[in-house]
């Protein structure tokens, strides 16, 4: 574990990143997404953040839909199916003021972070899904899109019906990238399986207002019908105006079983830095689950009122993307293990 605090922006050449402990502070605005492959995302968010009156609820989902519209595995219509065959979306997003939308069990509707938005402004609930999701989305004027899986989903899909085993991972969310550029793309394993994946971003705006995003299309080869932490405020992603913002990533189901991104806010709320918040979040995690917790990966990010931000993790291996004018910087998170 190295106390550097230094960081290395990211070059045209490539990516790098260093093990720090980032308890750092950054003038507004700023962009902090989960992942490698929130490099990508947190320049899409910036674009809207380095505008004139650029908001950070529209950065937010801006980041979600550029990852959304990628033919990967992990996010949108790309990403691999439950264990009939279907794909399914998860997605939610926050204001500052407490407004927020969720969308679950989603089906034929390429961005589910956008169809959340919607169901913010449009309705007076926070979460729809399934059937009524999709109702909904077309009559907001979404396409339905075709019902057949991206080839590669498709070739992985029929590799996991050979044995049909159900065996997630740690750190499977992580992508590689391709040699010729940074365009993440899913991470081949031993048995075939690919690497699923949630993309969650927050930002603040000039006007120092939060907001936050997250989108996935879940476990790989889930139970149909199976929902995780994504799309549901005050596990998967929170936000409170007056403290902070955080959003998680990793296995779902341990994630809802301490409401871990409300939780984090409210450590927030009584004083603790970002980093010591997501710490004594992961650490709780641990304590209920003493004989699993080696075998699963969370993570959180979180964003202060101060601009201050930090990330914790049970294992290691989890990275962040910052953007906050100065160009991106990836970062490789502390964990517990």
């Amino acid at each position: 574990m190295h106390s550097r605090r230094s960081f290395l922006s990211l070059a045209p050449i490539g990516l790098a990143s260093l093990k720090i402990r980032p308890v750092q502070s950054s003038k507004k605005p700023i962009v902090i997404a989960t992942w490698d492959s929130g490099v990508d995302v947190s320049k899409a968010a910036w674009a809207i953040l380095n505008k004139q009156g650029g908001k950070s609820l529209d950065a937010v989902e801006a980041g979600a839909v550029s990852i959304e519209n990628q033919t990967v595995c992990c996010v949108g219509l790309g990403g691999n199916p439950d264990r009939d065959g279907k794909v399914s979306l998860d997605a939610c997003i926050m204001d500052h003021n407490f407004n927020c939308g969720s969308v679950a069990f989603l089906h034929r509707i390429k961005n589910p972070i956008s169809v959340a938005r919607k169901i913010m402004e449009e309705t007076p609930h926070v979460m729809l899904v399934g059937e009524g999701a999709q109702k909904f989305a077309l009559e907001q004027g979404f396409e339905l899109q075709p019902d057949v899986l991206s080839g590669q989903a498709e070739k992985e899909y029929k590799q996991w019906l050979k044995k049909s085993e159900y065996k997630p991972i740690i750190n499977i969310e992580k992508a590689q990238k391709q040699k010729t550029g940074n365009t993440p793309v899913p991470q081949k394993l031993d048995d075939g399986s690919f690497n699923h994946d949630t993309m969650g971003l927050i930002a603040m705006d000039g006007a120092g207002h939060l907001a936050g995003a997250c989108t996935t299309s879940g476990m790989a080869f889930k139970m149909r019908g199976r929902v995780g932490d994504s799309p549901i405020i005050g596990s998967g992603l929170y936000v409170d105006g007056d403290v902070g913002a955080v959003v998680a990533t990793g296995q779902g189901e341990e994630v809802i079983r301490t409401s871990g991104t409300h939780l984090i806010t409210e450590f927030m709320r009584n004083g603790d830095s970002p980093q010591l918040a997501c710490r004594k979040a992961i650490e709780r995690l641990i304590r209920i689950n003493p004989g699993k917790a080696s075998s699963f990966q969370v993570a959180y990010i979180a964003l202060n009122k101060k601009g201050e931000y930090g990330a914790y993790a049970i294992q290691p291996g989890f990275q962040f993307a910052v953007h906050d004018g100065a160009g991106v910087k990836l970062f490789d998170s502390e964990s517990h293990f």
